[in-house]
């Protein structure tokens, strides 16, 4: 793959499809994609919390795979789709099956986390959608984040409820297909 040489003391336009729509904003070459979403874009979802890649609060997904924007440029993702916690919730703003349990299961305090969270559990649900995780699995899933108010165990338990009830649908939906067959 062949990538554009780009200048240094210039910006650069970065077009990207972000959360199902067109954005363009300039970014110059050593911008972060945090930075980026925040000042250019308004998608302010997106926390920076240690700008090293270790807090996982600014977790987006890019391509649908769970990202640190910390340790992304902006002109990485010219051309790319990135979806953000503001992304998760139906046009309607009616929250999704994810954000739901976390409210249910009083999974965030402070907040300040709980975006970039969000958005690993969701690619990370889609990836073992086949099966429903254990306990354990979930916990090392959310070892690449840091929470320092809920104790994890709320997000847990959100997680695994997730989990078992679109096993639960996936199942029935496959016994129903098949009686049709």
């Amino acid at each position: 793959m062949n990538f554009p040489r780009l200048s240094k003391d210039s910006t650069h336009q970065v077009s990207t499809c972000l959360n199902g729509k067109t954005r363009t904003g300039p970014a110059e070459p050593r911008m972060l994609l945090t930075d980026w979403l925040r000042h250019q874009l308004g998608a302010t979802g997106t926390h920076v919390g240690c700008e090293h890649g270790v807090c996982g609060a600014c977790t987006v997904q890019i391509d649908g795979v769970a990202q640190r924007a910390c340790l992304t440029l902006a002109v990485q993702v010219d051309g790319r789709r990135v979806d953000t916690v503001e992304g998760i919730a139906g046009e309607d703003g009616q929250l999704n099956d994810l954000q739901s349990a976390f409210k249910r299961h009083h999974a965030l305090q402070c907040g300040f986390c709980t975006a970039g969270i969000l958005m690993s559990c969701s690619d990370w649900l889609q990836r073992v959608e086949a099966r429903v995780p254990t306990e354990t699995e979930v916990r090392e899933m959310l070892s690449g984040h840091i929470c320092r108010c809920t104790g994890y165990t709320p997000i847990v338990a959100a997680v695994l409820e997730v989990a078992r009830a679109r096993h639960q649908t996936r199942h029935a939906a496959l016994a129903g297909e098949r009686s049709h067959a």
